[in-house]
């Protein structure tokens, strides 16, 4: 069981990461469309159906298949720092994805939150949390 369950949480955490890499992306090329303007409604329905149907389901199958790997190795709570670690790194994921949503929110209103610059460089911060992550998890090094 759990080779299946480690199989399914990574399949989940990769479909979520691509979301958490892509959406600010879209935001860049939002934040320069012309209000009202035909690429304007186009990145709004990309960026509502990408939060939507993809990374919001894929970041609670992550979520729960974590858990249930969690179940099943109970051993790993006990004295292993770099699974508290990593469930640290994993939570701030989660108000990056919660910041990437309300940021849609404000987008989807006509807002143009921040700067072109500021999205072009949060686009990175899931790559550096997802190399974290995988050391962590693989290497297991405290």
């Amino acid at each position: 069981m759990y080779e299946w369950a480690r199989a399914l949480h990574i399949i989940s955490v990769i479909f979520w990461m691509a979301g958490l890499l892509y959406l600010p992306r879209l935001y860049v090329y939002h934040w320069n469309a012309k209000l009202g303007g035909e690429l304007d409604e186009t990145l709004k329905l990309q960026e509502r159906r990408l939060l939507k149907v993809i990374m919001t389901p894929a970041m609670l199958a992550a979520l729960g298949f974590g858990l249930w790997l969690i179940y099943l190795r109970q051993d790993a709570l006990s004295g292993s720092g770099w699974l508290h670690l990593k469930l640290f790194l994993v939570f701030l994921l989660f108000g990056y994805h919660g910041f990437l949503s309300k940021t849609r929110k404000q987008f989807e209103a006509g807002d143009r939150p921040r700067s072109e610059k500021f999205f072009r460089m949060i686009n990175e911060i899931p790559a550096l949390f997802t190399i974290a992550i995988v050391i962590l998890a693989v290497i297991e090094p405290f």
